[in-house]
């Protein structure tokens, strides 16, 4: 049920015609207190159409009010309240809730368009680091938020796995590398190799120079260049793939830069002939300084390509392989520059489906306020994050509840989803400094805190013999302590279209923190497994919170244990 609509409705057929249905809807707020009613209509708003005192006007729609549909109808000052009927609106959220189970929220909003997803994309031969986390769960999350509201979500894994930096590993490799070393860690060891390097060639610029030079090689096609960069790239991705099966991430595609290759020449080809391309200082460069933008550099004058040159070609590859309608890039913000040189270039091309390319950017994970840098050896690595997450959530277990059957499993599935949660919970433009002790705390607003308030539900659904899936006749409960709880359970669908529509899974975390927090409140005042004409209703709350609960977090990644 859409409630809003129905209280505008009920402020037109007072008005008549002095404003329209939708600048109703537009106007209607919600108040900060349920003492002031679910819904309110500010009455100045008709004060120069009606030429009256604002509260005047509150008072005449209120008389004018058909109060039926309502608990009450009342004005204050000049706003008109609106109280809803709380034990027939209990009964159709609450119900929809249960009939439609995990499907509740589900929307049409895609028409089963498919979305392309460039997400996580770590570097080859790097460990995967915190800074990684953000792209790998925000655009996991995205995609299980378009898949709700029926778009195609295809999840796309351009791993970083070409570029002057081999150049610069292989280099590294061939001056101080150990192949029984690299055999035995390799992603510690090549780290090292790398960061190396960039202490060395501060005081030795040639090393720059040998590494371009093996660069081009690999560009080329050399047997030793391609030898190495294949070996390289294999352990890498054994490596992360041990990381995405904890955070229980899966991709449709692992083509990273290398795999556009050989499709970059027709890029360059296209825009010789479109009379795009420039010389300047020896390379080839595209002019936007129509869109305020910095030139586009397309060939180095040594005729390597550069980031942008592969973006172009994975940008079209994409659309001409998978018609998108929408094509999300889930990177860092200081990719923006990047991104929109990318969509100018693209539109300067003629492409005008470039402007269904989105830049889902984020902000940094700082770490005691300081930036995580790779290069300079100083990162927090994210399978060690993930361990001791998983530590703290066991000895939590442990002090609360002892004697669970699963501890491993749920300590696993608490402890990595505190992490997911916890950055989820951020809306993703803020820059935050991580505090592991903070993020798997029970209490709070935590990830932990919510999927505990899961377990507690279902652990009241089993003391009265059901579980989640029960069949509950709902009658709808009047009681105004379960008001909140029953408001926040309409809101999921909303919620839902609203974190697609900005890109913005914190939408999701929010919620299921306030839904979280009005069902414990409810709880600690209520007795829901009381013998009476409303434990039902009860029960059906409670299931519920559940239901909803259960999937607030599997739209974020993360899983919910139902006992703690």
């Amino acid at each position: 049920m859409d409630y809003k609509t129905q209280v505008a409705q009920s402020i037109k057929d007072a008005i008549g015609n002095d404003l329209s249905l939708d600048e109703i809807v537009e106007k209607i707020e919600v108040p900060k207190t349920l003492k002031m009613g679910d819904y309110a209509f500010p009455a100045f708003v008709l004060a120069k159409v009606m030429h009256k005192a604002p509260q005047l006007i509150a008072s005449e729609i209120v008389k004018k009010v058909d109060q039926a549909d309502y608990e009450k109808v009342e004005a204050n000052g000049p706003y008109v309240n609106f109280f809803m009927d709380k034990k027939l609106v209990g009964k159709q959220i609450v119900g929809q809730v249960i009939e439609k189970q995990n499907h509740y929220g589900d929307l049409d909003l895609g028409h089963e368009g498919n979305v392309t997803i460039d997400m996580s994309s770590p570097n080859i031969a790097k460990p995967m680091s915190m800074g990684h986390l953000r792209s790998t769960v925000i655009g996991n999350s995205l995609a299980e938020l378009l898949k709700k509201t029926n778009y195609q979500p295809i999840k796309i894994n351009h791993l970083g796995d070409w570029g002057t930096q081999f150049g610069k590993l292989i280099e590294a490799y061939k001056l101080w590398g150990n192949e029984e070393e690299v055999k035995q860690d390799p992603i510690n060891t090549l780290l090292k190799y790398y960061v190396r390097f960039h202490k060395e060639d501060q005081e030795n610029p040639e090393l720059d120079d040998e590494a371009r030079a093996w660069f081009k090689k690999l560009e080329d096609g050399d047997e030793e260049a391609t030898r190495l960069w294949k070996w390289f790239r294999e352990e890498s991705l054994k490596f992360f793939m041990k990381i995405y099966d904890r955070l229980g991430i899966t991709f449709d595609s692992y083509n990273g830069e290398a795999f556009y290759n050989d499709k970059m020449q027709p890029v360059i080809d296209e825009l010789k002939k479109k009379g795009l391309l420039e010389k300047s200082q020896g390379a080839e460069i595209v002019d936007l300084s129509k869109y305020d933008l910095n030139p586009a550099l397309i060939q180095k004058s040594d005729g390597t390509s550069l980031y942008i040159t592969r973006d172009l070609a994975a940008a079209i590859y994409r659309k001409n392989t998978y018609h998108f309608v929408q094509s999300l890039y889930v990177m860092g913000n200081e990719q923006s520059n990047h991104f929109h040189q990318l969509v100018a270039v693209l539109k300067e091309m003629g492409y005008d489906w470039a402007d269904e390319m989105h830049h889902v950017a984020f902000g940094l994970i700082t770490s005691g306020g300081k930036k995580l840098s790779t290069r300079r050896g100083n990162i927090i690595l994210l399978e060690e994050v993930l361990d001791d997450a998983v530590k703290l959530a066991q000895e939590q277990i442990e002090e609360k509840n002892p004697t669970l059957t699963n501890k491993d499993e749920v300590a696993n599935e608490v402890g990595v989803g505190a992490v997911v949660f916890h950055d989820l919970k951020n809306e993703r433009l803020n820059q935050f400094d991580f505090d592991l002790q903070e993020v798997v705390r029970f209490e709070g607003e935590t990830g932990p805190y919510v999927q505990y308030s899961h377990a507690r539900a279902m652990s009241i659904l089993r003391k009265a013999g059901m579980d989640e899936k029960t069949k509950i006749d709902v009658q709808g409960l009047a009681d105004p302590a379960a008001w909140e709880t029953i408001r926040l359970l309409g809101d999921f669908p909303d919620m839902i279209a609203r974190a697609v529509e900005e890109y913005e899974p914190s939408v999701i975390a929010k919620y299921a923190i306030r839904l979280a927090k009005a069902f414990n409140k409810y709880y600690a005042h209520t007795k829901v497994l009381v013998d009476d004409d409303e434990k039902n209703d009860r029960l059906a709350l409670v299931q519920s919170v559940a239901i909803v609960l259960k999937e607030a977090l599997r739209l974020l990644g993360v899983k919910a244990p139902d006992e703690m």
